[in-house]
């Protein structure tokens, strides 16, 4: 195996295991520890498999046009005078068979031929990239070219527009155009789609090249892997794509200055649509003057090939990517998914692949293909969690009002399909809103909730409880996808404000608000409740979109329920009032949605630092997938670090002798929270470098840091080190560390940060990073040297045993 040093003897067992697995076409288990080299092992081990592979498909195509070329100059064999009608064992006539025989093969070669061709084209094409740099200079003065004649026919357009009056339209403004929901026709209506876009299509259906696809779980772990694969062997001629959400990869100012993945998503998306319907509205102009709407400049075909073939060339990972986009003004989420067909190893997140519906939009196609799944310790969870929703009380009363409101504004502008699927979305959430005990015309946090706890149900059973089994949810769903209403209403509440806060305050209902508020308060009691009901809590970084668009949010609940009955279930939260409570589905079986991933691959790698117990891979993701268990493979190794380079400790008690225990029931104890300051204190006193310190969970490590702040402790421990704390929202991060660098993802900024402390002068030793275990520092970010001289874990992260989720999976497993 090609590798950049000489390769720890485990990495080479790590790399020659690989190759077979992937040879062999199995689903292999490999756990090769934090720290050993695991990213470039998979690397060149899988890489080194692809170029033989590649390697033995061209010579087998060239050895069966070699046969053809020797074939068409002798005369075939059967020309020759012979028993007329001599049977061969299948029955057949001789000439038959070998008829047959040969018509295939000739359908091989004809392919192959094909194939070839195309190869060549590509390859001759990126070539020309790597040496001309003419090229590149003749498509940006092009652009720039473009772009001037842009500018001047606005300038023209706007001068006409101002002497001819502009023309009136209806009683609608054009802004508000856009609101009003297209005729919507279901699938049987319409079978045959517009032919212009299935033809252009046809051009770019290029042949997908057995890849690689490497997924792991964030951003900052696929650019580490990008990095060390531009350092390995393979960096100068691997075709190499990074894929990556709207959010990580568009270039729009506009677009991204939105915020929230899903507002961006759909902004996008009706962009494109805005296109689209430019391109086949231009020949029904007679019908009526559409309004022209917003479209995106970096959506161009033809930069986006240029892009493409720019991003096949060299390696890059997302900034690059993203940097030249703005560059060449193309759109660097479209232009890297035109390059997966052509690309060897495609790097992504887990959800992209794992979740069909984004798999099938990014154009991903699997069959025959090799996945690679690293930082897998968690598959399992996150398979669950992508496939989970949950929509509070609040959020339903919410979308009630507002789609209410849109209804009765357009009502009259609505064809009846639409009125029809709006009303059953309206009973649909009339009805859950019922099961959290409430009434959906009602301020929802004025309701009290009769019998707060949780109930877990069937999916059916949910549904025949909520008399909503005769509504076909398929449908529905269907529907909100296609009709893109949870995006019109976005905009329609954009535009009049939000009628989600104003949920029907006529007099009466405010009257009866002020005393359900007054009861609710003698109901609760504790002062402390009273104070939190002023005021429904509201997560604060959710807040701009769930106000924004509710139905978003549900639309995922609502997919959630079209799942079989047994891999899931619908837990209903009831707490305080009907705003705080939520419904919430759960799945059970995550082997339901990974089947289809195994099934189509070539050979599956789930890959960790730690594996273990492999039995739960083996019997809930594996069996349950229908997986051969002889198909399955094991490799697991040590680590490289000899055994007096490392100190592991283990404390059972601070410097007070407080013994330490950090159960649920007493880990909020003042005394225990105080000992484990002292501790710290302690260790950053002696510790030279960087130290990080993991908690169990975000709210733990905020409740540790306030009692800490309140105590002067921190005080104390800022004068040794300087003291970072991971945040919930990654996006919160960014703006925390913002002055340093331009557009950092969590680890550009750390490292350098907590670099620059390490070596700071003075009473500073170092930093110190308050982390969480599963959170964004705790994998895949490499604390080298001083930067983590001492790592601090502060009890374990149990699960909560007395959670039903977990109770109701238990009792599954079982």
């Amino acid at each position: 195996f090609p590798f950049p040093y000489r390769p720890y003897p485990i990495q080479e067992r790590f790399m020659a295991a690989l190759y077979a697995a992937l040879q062999a076409g199995q689903v292999g288990i490999f756990e090769s520890p934090t720290g050993t080299g695991k990213s470039l092992s998979l690397i060149c081990g899988a890489l080194s498999w692809l170029r033989d592979f590649e390697e033995k498909k061209k010579q087998e195509e060239a050895r069966l046009l070699a046969l053809e070329d020797k074939e068409e100059k002798q005369p075939l064999a059967s020309d020759e005078p012979g028993q007329p009608d001599s049977k061969g064992a299948s029955g057949e006539p001789d000439w038959i068979t070998a008829f047959v025989q040969k018509k295939e093969e000739q359908d091989m070669v004809n392919k192959l031929k094909e194939e070839q061709i195309r190869r060549k084209k590509r390859e001759e094409r990126l070539e020309k990239i790597r040496h001309n740099v003419q090229l590149k200079y003749a498509a940006k003065r092009k652009r720039s070219e473009e772009d001037e004649t842009k500018r001047l026919l606005q300038l023209s357009k706007e001068a006409l527009s101002e002497g001819a009056g502009a023309e009136v339209l209806e009683q609608l403004d054009h802004n508000e155009e856009e609101l009003i929901l297209a005729e919507y026709e279901s699938d049987e209506e319409k079978k045959v789609a517009s032919g212009l876009e299935e033809d252009d299509d046809d051009d770019l259906e290029e042949e997908h090249v057995t890849k690689i696809y490497y997924c792991s779980r964030t951003h900052s772990q696929l650019s580490q892997f990008v990095h060390e694969v531009q350092k390995s062997p393979f960096g100068k001629d691997t075709r190499l794509v990074s894929l990556g959400s709207r959010q990580n990869l568009c270039v729009n100012e506009e677009v991204r200055r939105l915020g929230a993945l899903q507002l961006i998503n759909d902004r996008c998306t009706e962009m494109q649509k805005n296109k689209h319907e430019k391109k086949s509205g231009e020949e029904t102009e007679g019908k009526k003057r559409r309004v022209s709407r917003a479209m995106c400049p970096f959506y161009s075909y033809e930069q986006m090939q240029f892009l493409r073939d720019e991003v096949l060339v060299e390696v890059k990972d997302i900034e690059q990517l993203v940097a030249l986009g703005r560059e060449t003004k193309a759109c660097p989420y479209y232009g890297s998914r035109y390059a997966i067909p052509a690309a060897q190893l495609v790097v992504l997140p887990y959800q992209m692949l794992l979740h069909e519906a984004t798999r099938s939009a990014a154009g991903i196609k699997l069959k025959d293909q090799v996945v690679i799944i690293d930082e897998a310790h968690n598959l399992i969870d996150t398979i669950t969690c992508i496939h989970s929703a949950e929509v509070s009380g609040s959020q339903l009363c919410c979308a009630h009002s507002q789609l209410q409101q849109y209804m009765e504004r357009y009502r009259k502008r609505l064809k009846a399909k639409n009125l029809m699927y709006i009303k059953q979305i309206l009973y649909l959430l009339e009805r859950f809103v019922a099961m959290l005990g409430g009434n959906v015309n009602q301020n929802p946090s004025c309701q009290a909730v009769s019998q707060s706890g949780t109930v877990l149900k069937s999916i059916n059973d949910f549904l025949f409880q909520s008399q909503i089994d005769n509504i076909n949810l398929f449908k529905v769903q269907r529907y909100c996808e296609r009709s893109l209403i949870s995006r019109k209403l976005f905009g329609f509440v954009e535009r009049y404000g939000n009628p989600a806060t104003t949920v029907r305050t006529n007099k009466e209902n405010q009257r009866v608000a002020g005393l359900q508020n007054f009861l609710l308060t003698l109901q609760q009691g504790s002062e402390k409740e009273a104070r939190t009901l002023q005021s429904p809590p509201v997560e604060p970084e959710n807040e701009q979109l769930r106000a924004a668009s509710p139905l978003m949010q549900i639309e995922g609940f609502l997919s959630a329920l079209t799942n079989a009955n047994e891999d899931g279930r619908v837990i209903l939260n009831r707490q305080g009032t009907v705003g705080q409570s939520s419904l919430k589905f759960l799945l059970l079986n995550p082997a339901v949605h990974f089947a289809k991933v195994v099934k189509e691959c070539r050979a599956v790698i789930i890959a960790g630092g730690t594996m273990q117990p492999v039995a739960d891979f083996r019997e809930q993701l594996l069996s349950c997938a229908g997986v051969d268990p002889a198909r399955v493979v094991e490799f697991s190794c040590g680590h490289v670090i000899p055994p007096e380079n490392i100190l592991p400790i283990i404390l059972c008690s601070g410097p007070s002798n407080q013994q330490l225990e950090f159960t649920y029931q007493t880990r909020d104890l003042p005394q225990m929270m105080d000992e484990t300051g002292r501790i710290l204190c302690n260790l950053c006193n002696v510790v030279p470098g960087g130290v990080v310190c993991f908690f169990p969970s975000y709210d733990y490590e905020k409740q540790v840091h306030a009692h800490w702040e309140k105590t002067g402790l921190l005080t104390r421990l800022a004068a040794k080190k300087k003291i970072f704390q991971e945040p919930k929202k990654a996006n919160q991060v960014e703006q925390v560390l913002a002055e340093c660098v331009s557009e950092p993802s969590w680890s550009d900024v750390l490292v350098p940060l907590l670099q620059r402390c390490s070596q700071s002068a003075g009473q500073m030793t170092g930093a110190l990073l308050l982390s969480v275990v599963g959170g964004k520092m705790s994998e895949g970010i490499n604390f080298s040297d001083d930067l983590g001289r001492c790592v601090i874990m502060v009890g374990m992260p149990y699960p909560n045993i007395k959670s039903p989720e977990l109770q109701e999976k238990m009792t599954w497993l079982d």
